[in-house]
């Protein structure tokens, strides 16, 4: 069979580019790096006092007071960010935020300059790391691209390229943060300005000295840091925030919520994320301990603690990390995180599809109690909580997936999930390292198109498309070693064709390459008997087995199609494996999809 999609007529591929440029625009030129080594002497840098740390060269003003919004003028023709808009996200003056894992400082006060126009300016950054995080936004109305240079200690350069989206119509689905209103010599107006942090690859265990910025000068930096390596530490369970509905409200509430480890360690630290938060959320206090049954834990909850502190607000679009906390993981275990909510939480960042019972508290901090009592409301979702690490172990493989990977019709509170039995292979052999499993399936998820907006309260919590998402669920994920692309099937069934998810799976693994992941790609599944796997539909996801088969695009394929097929029917799963709505495997089907996977593909 012929690996290529099937042609298009000429007008169907005028539409197709004009759908592709909804995310390839902000998403393929935005966030894709390339990382050239050995580069030739630059053009000599705008300013020649050497490298500065980047406060330093602050040459514009974003950041205006509602009352007085002549303050600032950030893009050339009046307008500015709101310092009330910022500071109800609680992005306030001289914050530390960590977003995508690296920690950046806001440093915008009002009045005063706070951020860099791009212009060649030389900065001074220390510091070893799997990447470069910029706080950015363009003023052009659109992408804003240049190349930029960083320096190592010993002189070696290398250069990448980096853009910008637009503050006012670059796409919500990777912001970082998205405002209520902005101002202009006029007064404000109801839009949503959005900043956005862009990460970008280093050389790994290379001392950074420098960093050069392209000439640029509609793009503006706000921050700029090195995210440090997780070292030391594995990712033993995640999942990936699909969207932000409505929820509870819950107030002086605490949930207790039931997730299952992959590895083990003898240190755990937590990871909250308030991904596409309007306001900043708190927390009152946080514990950890083994699951009895249901909300009982197996014996006395274990604070934790950030920063020394015994809770932690988390502003909007931000993260947190727990301290590390001495408490032993065991491996293929639930453990029981419950945390307290004191303040009105009326909607949330959250993972829907949990396929596991967690539980919510009546009133009170109830984050230390060894019974159930309190805890009399089920929760079939996983909302805030993000992450779990493992002190020790070899890293991580992060599969990133759609229903199937989210292990729709597995049966609940079972970890049937084919990531979960994958999980179980990896720890009974010894043949390649015991990696931790990180799940980062969204049910209905899609590789070009957004289904959640990326901005808002919504009842949508498909997620945003794995083009918007790859930087925070992969690239960001713990000691992330290999990363598994499982997605498709929901775009063809949505009519998208066979060219543009081919394009949005090969934009994806030139991105986890250019971060020095190995990236394996999975074969999409037949669905033929589901309402929507149509005839024409098959087609094209024949067409992008093909291609995954035969490009060489990826370091290795999982052929999950030739899993589950029925050999006398290719095009509908095998009965055996079929859950019963023609589309998701059952438990058999997902234990097969685990079963078939060369463990020895796993290792870089």
């Amino acid at each position: 069979m012929c690996g290529r999609p099937p042609a298009l007529s000429g007008r169907e591929r005028e539409d197709s580019k004009v759908r592709l440029r909804t995310w390839s625009s902000a998403v393929v030129l935005a966030l894709v790096t390339v990382l050239v080594p050995g580069v030739a002497a630059q053009a000599a840098p705008a300013r020649a006092a050497g490298p500065q740390p980047l406060e330093r060269l602050f040459d514009n003003t974003a950041v205006s007071d509602d009352a007085r919004p002549a303050e600032a003028d950030f893009d050339g023709s009046g307008a500015s960010l709101s310092a009330q808009a910022l500071a109800a996200a609680d992005w306030t003056p001289g914050r530390a935020l960590t977003v995508r894992g690296a920690r950046l400082t806001w440093r915008g006060r009002g009045g005063t300059p706070d951020n860099v126009r791009a212009a060649g300016q030389e900065v001074r950054l220390r510091g070893r790391g799997d990447a470069l995080a910029f706080l950015v936004a363009g003023t052009a109305g659109a992408d804003v691209t240049g190349t930029a240079v960083v320096t190592y200690a010993g002189g070696t350069r290398s250069a990448f390229a980096l853009s910008a989206p637009d503050w006012r119509t670059g796409p919500l689905g990777p912001k970082a943060v998205a405002l209520s209103h902005l101002n202009t010599p006029g007064g404000p107006l109801a839009e949503r300005p959005r900043l956005y942090v862009v990460t970008v690859p280093l050389a790994p265990g290379r001392k950074v000295v420098s960093v050069r910025l392209p000439q640029a000068p509609d793009m503006h930096v706000f921050a700029l840091a090195v995210r440090a390596p997780a070292a030391g530490w594995t990712g033993s369970w995640s999942t990936a925030t699909g969207g932000y509905p409505a929820v509870g409200p819950w107030t002086d509430r605490t949930l207790r919520l039931v997730v299952h480890t992959s590895a083990g360690g003898p240190r755990v630290r937590l990871r909250f994320d308030n991904t596409f938060g309007a306001g900043p959320v708190r927390i009152g206090g946080a514990t950890v301990a083994v699951q009895r049954s249901g909300a009982e834990p197996a014996g006395t909850p274990v604070r934790v603690s950030f920063g020394g502190a015994r809770g932690v607000r988390i502003p909007a679009g931000a993260q947190a990390y727990s301290d590390p906390l001495g408490f032993p993981v065991p491996a293929d275990a639930n453990l029981l995180v419950s945390f307290h909510l004191p303040e009105a939480v009326p909607a949330a960042p959250v993972h829907r599809l949990a396929q596991q019972r967690s539980y919510v508290s009546e009133p009170g901090d109830h984050t230390a109690d060894v019974s159930a009592a309190a805890f009399p409301t089920v929760l079939t979702s996983w909302p805030l909580l993000t992450g779990v690490d493992v002190a020790g172990g070899p890293g991580s493989v992060v599969l990133l997936g759609d229903s199937i990977t989210d292990g729709d019709r597995s049966t609940p509170d079972a970890n049937r999930r084919w990531p979960d039995v994958l999980a179980d292979r990896l720890r009974g052999q010894r043949e390649v390292p015991r990696y931790g499993v990180l799940n980062q399936g969204i049910s209905g998820n899609r590789v070009v198109t957004d289904r959640y907006p990326g901005d808002g309260v919504s009842t949508d919590a498909a997620g945003v498309s794995a083009l918007h998402r790859f930087d925070r669920d992969v690239l960001a994920q713990t000691s992330a070693r290999t990363a598994v692309v499982f997605e498709g099937i929901n775009d063809v069934r949505w009519q998208a064709t066979a060219e543009q998810v081919v394009a949005g799976l090969r934009a994806l693994a030139d991105r986890g390459h250019a971060h020095g992941l190995r990236m394996l790609a999975a074969t999409l599944l037949p669905c033929e008997g589901e309402a929507r796997c149509t005839p024409a539909v098959d087609a094209e996801r024949t067409a992008v087995n093909a291609w995954i088969r035969e490009s060489g695009v990826f370091d290795g394929v999982l052929d999950f199609d030739a899993v589950v097929r029925d050999p006398a029917h290719p095009s509908r799963i095998l009965p055996a494996y079929d859950s019963g709505d023609h589309l998701h495997p059952g438990d058999a089907g997902l234990a097969a999809l685990a079963g078939s996977v060369d463990l020895r593909s796993l290792v870089p």
